[in-house]
């Protein structure tokens, strides 16, 4: 077979266009170093000046940003139809990245061209060292053969058992959160109590990031339901019964730190008396132990409980029917009293809210309730509920959108007043919704322009610098709440203290260049993006690629980023997780740190999400695949 003849007027023609190419893309790339560096010049004149630690980071984010600011997709192509990086892996070192392709380019083209030759050296290695050392000095040390650290969100009942604590620093939790937003000092001093005694027992320290509360718009108080326990059994899909519904039947009133799963009725001291263990001598005294409690519950059924167990605090019960049982229900034995139910607490209060209704939010944090209607069902009254911020009153106009309850429930402003707002019900699930107090109240479409330190974020500073290694500034959104921030923490003598910022509105979004500038004043700086309030701020649809600006961004600073938000959150709540949030776990790898929030079955989160980055840190380290050896790729 004889080879293919070459055409010598193709081979020209081929030859002029590759150089063509090479000559085109020298010319751009050299134009946008210039960029790069005029722009490296223009923050060091216009911006205050960078904490030492910060200035290569500083320096690569104005790169950086000159960069993205252009249309860059034809060069990249072009670069890679002539076997060159594209540029699209350059965050953590912008100006090398470049530099490097000139120079590659150079050489290509024979050095043609001033700009070939103007390139330094490239240091591609600095920004991933900037970006460890600065992950290790704001998270602490990562663990052996995992680069990303675990964040755990404590609750006060989870900070009450050391030995939970313990289990979970041995699993894998690397740093804790405490929010500021809930309880208080005393309650916050306890949990820490707590968790350094877990330290001392496995010998592993945890860094402690607290939250401020700041300028959260959250519902206000809503009237109780009534005092009523719903006993129910866990039924199959037929409604048979599958497990009977265990009842704790507390003869103090408390629950017991091991009773988390059971349904708890005090009850008083007669029924106590009879329920209690006998001593021998009491046995002779008394009748035997009743095990069968018959009663009439709230609905007029009767009903039963077998009692199955009983010690000093209590006695165990179970039945296999559902029960509403309310203060005073009596128990009996035949014809024989018992003893009754004691003083129960009123359920959580909740606001029924559906599609077309109208919610009124007022000024006054009087407690809501739902819509009053008439026997017609016609409306009497709207439902109604107070807004912890006043403030938004004279900031918010007719048409904007509000959203509760981290987006379940969307509406529209369709009234102003000084003292109230009228919404109207816009999304809610077909069969309603029901809001409850202190849930998040978003609005995306309104500029509220509040300083995110409140006054009970300056007071609450003073436990935090004196506890905590980092401080979480909530509802940022201008560079002028970083520096007063790092104002009050010279004053309190703790300007080191790590500063995150927390990225959860648009407005942050939008001006995350700014911040990040100013951040980098300070020695240590993380970002968090808190994805469930910006989900709704920026819109579910353009969640995906908003976390993906907020890595960029800060990887090109130099800055270690918080993944957070509703990661694993079935499995820490249910025990089972979802292929998407398991998905969502693997991805989560390209950031520095991952947080995992509250749920009874946090231990095995932090075990599933422990093994997961193991796993994915074999394939990805930030946008890079990394190429180790497939079993998949042998063999076949």
């Amino acid at each position: 077979m004889q080879p293919p003849t070459l055409d010598p007027r193709r081979a020209v023609t081929q030859t002029a266009d590759f150089s063509a190419t090479i000559e085109r893309s020298l010319a751009e790339l050299s134009d946008l170093r210039r960029a790069m560096l005029a722009a490296e010049s223009s923050v060091a004149v216009s911006r205050p000046a960078v904490h030492p630690a910060h200035a290569a980071g500083a320096r690569n984010l104005a790169h950086y940003l000159a960069l993205r600011a252009r249309e860059m997709r034809p060069l990249q192509e072009r670069l890679a139809h002539l076997g060159l990086s594209s540029l699209g892996r350059s965050e953590a070192h912008a100006l090398a990245s470049v530099e490097a392709v000139l120079a590659s380019l150079g050489a290509l083209g024979g050095a043609r061209g001033s700009a070939a030759a103007s390139p330094g050296p490239a240091d591609f290695d600095i920004g991933a060292r900037e970006l460890a050392a600065h992950t290790d000095a704001l998270l602490g040390p990562a663990r052996d053969g995992r680069r990303v650290r675990i964040l755990v969100t404590l609750s006060p009942e989870a900070a009450e058992d050391v030995a939970r604590l313990r289990t979970w620093l041995e699993a894998g939790m690397d740093d804790v959160r405490i929010n500021c937003a809930h309880d208080g000092p005393k309650e916050w001093r306890r949990m820490l109590e707590h968790l350094h005694r877990a330290e001392q027992a496995c010998g592993r320290k945890a860094r402690v990031l607290m939250d401020l509360a700041g300028p959260k718009l959250r519902t206000g108080p809503v009237e109780p339901g009534p005092c009523v326990v719903k006993i129910r059994p866990e039924r199959d899909e037929l409604g048979r019964v599958r497990v009977p519904a265990r009842v704790w039947l507390s003869f103090d009133g408390e629950r017991p730190a091991d009773v988390d799963d059971a349904f708890v009725l005090p009850v008083d001291s007669e029924l106590a008396a009879r329920l209690a263990p006998a001593t021998r001598a009491e046995a002779g005294e008394r009748a035997e132990h009743a095990n069968e409690l018959e009663f009439v519950d709230a609905r007029g059924a009767r009903r039963s409980l077998r009692v199955v167990q009983s010690d000093r605090r209590g006695a165990w019960a179970e039945t296999s029917q559902t029960s509403y049982v309310v203060a005073g229900t009596r128990f009996s034995r035949g014809k024989h009293e018992l003893g009754a139910v004691g003083e129960l607490a009123p359920l959580e209060g909740v606001v029924q809210l559906s599609r077309g209704e109208r919610l009124v939010l007022t000024r006054a944090l009087d407690p809501g309730r739902s819509a009053v209607r008439d026997a017609f069902g016609r409306t009497l009254a709207p439902a109604t509920i107070g807004c912890t911020l006043g403030e938004i009153f004279g900031r918010v106009c007719v048409g904007e959108r509000v959203f509760f309850d981290d987006g379940r429930i969307g509406g529209v402003i369709r009234s102003v007043e000084d003292e109230r707002l009228v919404v109207e019900i816009t999304e809610a699930r077909d069969g309603g919704e029901k809001l409850r107090a202190d849930k998040g109240i978003n609005l995306p479409d309104s500029r509220l322009d509040l300083p995110a330190l409140t006054a009970k974020d300056v007071e609450d500073l003073g436990f935090v610098v004196e506890h905590a290694d980092a401080v979480g500034l909530s509802f940022v959104h201008r560079p002028e709440d970083v520096s007063e921030l790092a104002s009050r923490l010279g004053e309190l003598g703790r300007p080191d203290l790590g500063v995150v910022l927390k990225i959860e509105t648009r407005r942050a979004f939008e001006r995350l260049p700014e911040l990040l500038f100013a951040a980098l004043q300070s020695p240590r700086v993380g970002v968090m993006i808190a994805r469930g309030d910006l989900a709704v701020e920026c819109g579910w649809e353009r969640l995906a690629e908003a976390q993906e600006e907020i890595l960029w961004l800060s990887e090109a600073a130099h800055v270690p980023v918080i993944w957070a938000t509703q990661v694993l959150e079935s499995l820490a709540k249910d025990g089972r997780p979802s292929r998407a949030e398991i998905t969502d776990a693997a991805m989560s790898e390209r950031a520095e740190c991952v947080m995992l929030n509250k749920g009874p079955h946090v231990g095995e989160a932090i075990s599933a999400l422990d093994d997961i980055l193991r796993r994915m840190q074999a394939h990805q380290h930030k946008k890079s695949s990394m190429l180790r050896p497939l079993r998949l790729a042998t063999g076949w």
